[in-house]
């Protein structure tokens, strides 16, 4: 595609969207790190991070809010862009976002959240009572979540500004949510109405094509029981594989169509990826 200088809307109704994803840093992994069971061949498997941007004429919405600079550091991760600059530069004010659904608490899905000044944040009851909880007096259950984002939502929550939900809901036009647990109680999956029909972006109910596609989950993981019957559930919600995100797979630049604009690459989702080859994907 051209490189443009401005987002790109669809044709049709309110209900439909173009949907980008942002791959703003990544992680040097091998494979075995990223199953439960090691029962794979040792070798490459790079995690990448991402977040999502739903666009049309009337509204753009934000699918997490990645993490920053500070986040970064304590992590020792590199950014490839801010995602609060990529926004920017992409010519989005961030404190005009009015809505963003937070997946899931881990830090790398839910900082950010004091750099947007006016959004609601649209998210589970289960996943909100988890992260403010008795699980986080345990060092290995809080590991994946970062104190100042909970203590940013706790604020917004006193300010009027968290839409909570307790499953499936509808919250806008061509958006819905459903609740998906497995890797965190109260994870999950957006689904958004395109011109290829409705894509769900899964984000960590599968990090991988490899996890759903094999029913083997990834390693970090609060109730395997869950997880697998929430990849089982994610092909009741969509059209087939070629319609499902998952959170961290490199393979999405490598399946979708990639389009520039101002300078900063990303996935179009929206579009019709190439074929999707089982072996390559499990």
């Amino acid at each position: 595609m051209p490189a443009l200088d401005t987002l790109p809307t669809p044709s049709g109704g309110d209900d439909i969207y173009n949907v980008f994803s942002v791959n703003f840093a990544r992680l040097d992994r091998r494979a075995p790190q990223n199953f439960m069971m090691a029962d794979v061949h040792d070798g490459p498997m790079p995690l990448d991070y991402n977040f999502w941007i739903a666009h049309n004429d009337n509204r753009t919405i934000l699918i997490d809010t990645g993490f920053g600079p500070r986040a970064a550091g304590e992590r020792k991760r590199t950014l490839i862009v801010d995602p609060i600059e990529a926004l920017r530069t992409l010519g989005l004010d961030p404190d005009a976002i009015e809505d963003v659904f937070i997946t899931h608490l881990h830090y790398d899905h839910a900082g950010n959240m004091d750099r947007l000044a006016k959004a609601r944040f649209h998210i589970q009851d289960s996943e909100v009572a988890m992260a403010t909880g008795r699980c986080m007096c345990e060092k290995f259950m809080r590991a994946p979540y970062d104190v100042e984002d909970i203590v940013t939502l706790v604020r917004h929550n006193f300010a009027g500004r968290l839409c909570f939900y307790d499953g499936t809901a509808a919250p806008l036009p061509g958006i819905s949510l459903h609740h998906l647990p497995g890797h965190t109680a109260g994870i999950q999956a957006i689904r958004v109405n395109t011109q290829r029909g409705p894509i769900l972006l899964a984000s960590d109910v599968s990090h991988y094509y490899a996890n759903f596609v094999r029913k083997s989950p990834f390693v970090i993981i609060l109730d395997v029981a869950d997880s697998l019957q929430s990849y089982d559930a994610m092909y009741d919600l969509v059209a087939g594989v070629d319609h499902i995100i998952p959170g961290h797979d490199p393979l999405i630049r490598a399946l979708y169509p990639s389009v520039t604009v101002c300078g900063l690459e990303m996935a179009a989702l929206h579009e019709t990826p190439m074929p999707l080859d089982s072996q390559r994907l499990a």
